[in-house]
């Protein structure tokens, strides 16, 4: 009976445990704050923080915490879960002040960038409108093309796109959990009488068992999904990167961390860490002591972990699995030691005013320091050292707390926008304007013509022409087709993906011509197929590409920035490639490169200077490999690397196009890989584009009314067709 009574009187403690929990935590608030400071130094180009970037997994982890926690409340309390409520208040709190950034932005980009940049960031608005922002970036990451594109000021968007998804996504699961839950209780004696009596069942309030049994549900499903999604995570990460860095379903586990958090009862976490009592009291002695001092040594291992992460993680770091565990856990431990009654000087330090005030806005400041760190530069029409980097990011906090008082906390705390209709209403009026807004700046950004055939002179402009060309009234291709403009054998499908290990048939010219020429090396090689293709028909000759990817002929392991990691399938397909060559038999190799690789030797990635020495020693054996074939050889000398994108110079500048060049210093400030090994070997000849894209010190990014690059330090198919008659006299004839 005695026992019977103990165990009533600790249920009823419990259950009032539950019903004091706050809803509310300082010390969160002060977390937040902790978070975004990571990402303003991070972002600002901080070197001691190359790791600054889990402050997003921090925000990651608090967001799962709390919205599990507001989800868990109503379900209990009122026995089932309002999705529409849920959604509306969603809406109310994040889509005006997204909303407002994502129209400064447009309007910014109007004033500020070129027409091309304009209408990128006028998708990448739709995109942050639709919170679909992430799988942009995570389709970016894998396209090599876009491997040189300029910041989006949208593009820090991604991580909001996730948690929208998160929030989406996890009230149904509560939802699907609550139901099965009841349909299992069977409706329960609330049920039953209502039943009885004729009435529509109401959901009832669970007691204290009740709501143990849905924890437990929502923990097993909430625990399955986040070790599913930290497998994926691990798998991709060593894989793709890139993809893995932007993807739902790899970040899900992180989220999932801060929802299982929510779910442990309080009467558990006031057990684990009771609270320090006063006096002589019941509540005082060693175990409420070492509640306090548990409390505070997890609280403080916790930032701990969390900062270690900043200093000591990179981008060459595998993320977000499985080294995302260290943020995670930090930020878990953090958060795990305020869930207790026991006070300690780690939830004190978080809750100092002026953590809790940059907290309370760290989402506005959030949406405002990335645009800021874009624009200002633009504006100001100059580079800025990272100390005004940090300076213009801190800054941010004056936008960002005009737009918490002026739009968050009024829209938030509207009484004429508390119902759900009107709630909904309101995020669904933001995504239009949004969306509206980008049309419009798409629409309304100038064009040019596109110059025909004969307008189209090309290489033979340059030497022609006394002066660069300064200004157009026609171009080849257009500046917003210019990335896509990379020849028929790139649409072909035959240069290799970055997750390929061979190549195809890939066979061009005269197919059926006795004598035959290897194309051999990466996209740097492959951009002189459209000129090559010419060549050989016109002289009777078989062509056959084997290009891949990012991927040098050279006999190195090089790191693909894309992929973020070794890129082994290089070595496998140069490897096949190699095989292949010998297999035809060529009577004539030309190979190429771009020169800039990054070299990994025993797992570690070696410098600037030293990836070019292991480049050019890597090559030179290759040189002497196909060598040993009996063909001739021909190296492709690199071409000059612009400092900046030219298609979108150019679309902002046609009256103006010596604004777009750049200087032979600029573009050849690289060491020469592939003229270096070429040198080391007398009986291979060298293949030097300078002369035809570059003149009197000055490399133009526009030659003949025909822009020169599509992306980065890539040739445009259509200026390499210009170039057939001058390679035409560099080649060998073959017999």
């Amino acid at each position: 009976m005695r026992i019977e009574q103990e165990q009533q009187e600790a249920a009823r403690e419990d259950e009032q445990d539950e019903q004091r929990r706050p809803a509310f935590r300082p010390d969160v608030e002060g977390l937040r704050a902790v978070a975004l400071g990571l990402v303003l130094l991070y972002h600002a180009g901080v070197p001691w923080l190359p790791g600054g970037y889990v402050g997003v997994d921090v925000f990651f982890v608090v967001s799962g915490f709390l919205i599990t926690g507001l989800l868990l409340r109503e379900a209990e309390r009122h026995g089932k879960v309002s999705l529409l409520r849920f959604y509306g208040r969603r809406a109310r709190r994040l889509l005006p002040a997204a909303a407002v950034v994502v129209l400064a932005v447009c309007l910014a980009a109007v004033q500020w960038m070129p027409p091309l940049e304009r209408r990128n960031v006028a998708a990448d608005a739709v995109g942050a409108a639709l919170y679909a922002t992430n799988w942009q970036q995570a389709g970016r990451a894998v396209d090599y093309s876009a491997a040189d594109a300029e910041a989006s000021p949208l593009q820090h968007y991604w991580s909001l796109a996730v948690e929208e998804q998160f929030y989406l996504a996890w009230p149904l699961l509560v939802l699907a959990v609550l139901w099965t839950f009841r349909k299992v209780r069977g409706g329960g004696e609330a049920s039953r009488a209502a039943g009885a009596a004729g009435r529509p069942a109401r959901p009832a309030r669970f007691g204290l068992r009740a709501r143990f049994g849905l924890r437990a549900r929502l923990a097993v499903v909430l625990g399955a999904l986040a070790a599913v999604s930290f497998v994926h995570a691990v798998r991709l990460s060593a894989e793709e990167g890139g993809v893995a860095y932007f993807s739902t379903f790899t970040r899900g586990w992180e989220l999932a961390a801060g929802g299982l958090l929510a779910l442990v009862p309080a009467a558990a976490w006031r057990r684990a860490l009771p609270a320090a009592g006063t006096g002589a009291g019941p509540g005082a002695g060693p175990g409420t002591l070492r509640g306090a001092l548990t409390a505070g040594a997890l609280a403080a291992a916790g930032l701990a972990a969390v900062a270690y992460a900043g200093l000591r993680f990179d981008d060459a770091t595998h993320f977000p699995g499985p080294w995302g565990l260290l943020p995670v856990l930090g930020t878990a431990a953090v958060i795990a030691a305020g869930c207790g009654p026991a006070a300690h000087p780690v939830a004190r330090l978080l809750s100092v005013p002026p953590l809790r005030y940059a907290g309370r806005i760290s989402y506005s400041w959030y949406l405002w320091h990335w645009p800021a760190v874009v624009f200002v530069p633009l504006a100001l029409d100059r580079e800025l050292s990272v100390r005004w980097m940090l300076v213009v990011a801190f800054a941010a906090a004056l936008p960002a707390a005009l737009t918490h008082r002026l739009v968050e906390e009024p829209v938030r705390r509207a009484r004429a926008l508390l119902p759900t209709p009107r709630a909904l209403a309101v995020g669904v009026a933001c995504t239009t304007a949004t969306v509206v807004v980008a049309a419009g700046s798409w629409i309304s950004a100038p064009t040019i013509a596109l110059a025909s055939a004969e307008q189209a002179r090309g290489a033979a402009a340059l030497a022609d022409e006394e002066q660069p060309q300064k200004s157009a009234k026609a171009l080849r291709p257009l500046p917003e087709k210019a990335t896509d403009d990379r020849g028929r054998v790139h649409d072909d499908g035959c240069l290799a993906g970055q997750q390929e290990t061979e190549s195809g048939d890939c066979a061009y010219g005269d197919k059926g011509g006795s004598d035959t020429v290897v194309l051999f090396g990466d996209s740097h090689a492959m951009q002189y197929s459209p000129a090559l293709e010419k060549i050989t028909e016109r002289r009777g000759l078989r062509l056959v590409t084997l290009t891949k990817s990012a991927c040098t002929p050279a006999q190195v392991t090089v790191f693909n920035n894309q992929l973020q990691r070794t890129y082994t399938e290089c070595d496998e397909w140069r490897d096949n490639a190699l095989e292949r060559i010998e297999e035809e038999k060529p009577d004539l190799i030309i190979t190429g490169t771009q020169d800039v690789k990054t070299v990994v030797e025993d797992g570690k990635r070696l410098g600037g200077k030293e990836s070019a020495k292991a480049h050019q020693k890597g090559y030179e054996e290759t040189m002497g490999d196909l060598l040993g074939t009996g063909a001739d050889v021909l190296t492709l000398a690199d071409n000059p690397y612009p400092p900046e994108d030219i298609p979108s110079c150019v679309s902002g500048a046609v009256k103006d196009l010596e604004d777009c060049a750049f200087s032979e210093a600029d573009g050849y400030g690289y060491e020469p890989v592939s003229a270096r090994a070429n040198a080391k070997f007398d009986e291979v000849g060298l293949i030097d584009p300078k002369p035809v894209m570059c003149k009197d010190g000055t490399c133009p990014a526009v030659i003949g009314n025909v822009i020169v690059y599509r992306n980065g330090a890539h040739i445009t198919a259509s200026y390499m067709e210009t170039l057939t008659d001058w390679l035409d006299g560099q080649l060998p004839r073959v017999t």
